[in-house]
């Protein structure tokens, strides 16, 4: 009876403290997750409390003369009225676009802000090709600044080019057609036409042009003939283009002659029989002395000889004998 009295309270005793401990537990594991919750609701706030930036298009490309938008959107941010700047960047130079809630530089009168932050250019030029800068100052944010880059570029369509075809070129012998424009961006390509016929850049990778022998580079212009034939006569032209457009110059005719072996020599023979006759001719008047000066024999009165040490003077009465005797004569 003590046993059995004794082992149940033996087992009664110990057991309901262990058991009030287990209930106890879940209240601990509560307590225990408070810092992490409270880590992730001021993780939170500091979020919000930033100022960020984001851009629809951060590499516009436009052609010359259209108008563009620079996008520069703000998605956080608890201030009212942030400071807005844009900044030009180009060759390494920075200068304002937007700045002091005004237009500046070059783009005033040709730019104006949307919305807020975004910036709208009428009638860009080639000039205005730049890296773009939107800065936004937000005092009462916790990041109080963020800023995003822009690169615009501007395509400009290219001007007539300038194309040198030579006018003739014998048969066998190489030519070079040149073709250059310098207004286009990007970079134009080049490629040339023979009577409305566009020319490949190599004549031996087309059937069609078996007989030429040349090579067009689309990169600087030029078209190359290692040996003329008479099949590369015609009507040539270049035409430049890129992205924004075209230009060609106007049509230039190239000629190809065959050599006239026979009149060559015939003119050289010529040339040589003439100058055998100028020579024979010059010979025979030598020979009969039309070269040799004659010599006057005798002295002359007006270059008497003088004696070594005497000098001679004319008198007035010498020259009055002299001029009666030429009366008595």
């Amino acid at each position: 009876m003590r046993f059995g009295k004794s082992s149940g309270a033996a087992r009664g005793g110990p057991s309901a403290p262990r058991d009030m401990a287990l209930r106890r537990r879940p209240g601990l594991g509560l307590r225990g997750r408070l810092p992490d919750l409270c880590l992730l609701l001021l993780l939170r706030g500091c979020l919000t409390g930033a100022v960020n930036l984001k851009s629809s298009n951060r590499n516009p490309v436009v052609q010359e003369f259209e108008s563009v938008e620079l996008s520069c959107i703000i998605t956080d941010s608890q201030t009212n009225d942030p400071r807005i700047e844009w900044k030009k960047i180009q060759d390494d130079q920075t200068a304002y676009v937007f700045f002091d809630n005004k237009i500046q530089g070059d783009l005033a009168g040709r730019a104006e802000l949307l919305g807020k932050t975004s910036l709208k250019i009428w009638n860009v030029t080639r000039t205005d090709s730049a890296i773009y800068r939107c800065e936004v100052v937000a005092r009462n944010d916790r990041k109080e600044i963020d800023e995003i880059v822009i690169e615009l570029t501007v395509q400009v369509k290219p001007v007539p080019p300038v194309c040198r075809v030579p006018k003739a070129v014998p048969v066998g012998k190489s030519a070079t057609l040149h073709c250059q424009e310098s207004e286009g961006y990007p970079r134009p390509h080049y490629s040339w036409y023979r009577n409305d016929v566009p020319l490949p850049t190599d004549s031996r990778a087309n059937p069609r042009f078996r007989n030429s022998s040349f090579l067009l580079n689309p990169e600087t212009g030029t078209l190359v003939f290692s040996a003329v034939h008479k099949e590369d006569s015609g009507q040539y032209y270049c035409i430049a283009s890129n992205d924004a457009g075209s230009a060609r110059c106007e049509e230039q005719e190239l000629e190809v002659y065959d050599l006239n072996i026979g009149g060559i020599i015939g003119g050289v023979l010529v040339v040589l029989a003439v100058l055998a006759l100028i020579t024979v001719g010059i010979c025979c008047a030598y020979r009969r002395g039309y070269f040799i000066n004659n010599k006057q024999n005798g002295e002359s009165y007006k270059n008497t000889g003088k004696p070594d040490g005497v000098n001679y003077i004319r008198t007035d009465e010498e020259g009055d004998f002299r001029h009666k005797s030429s009366f008595v004569i």
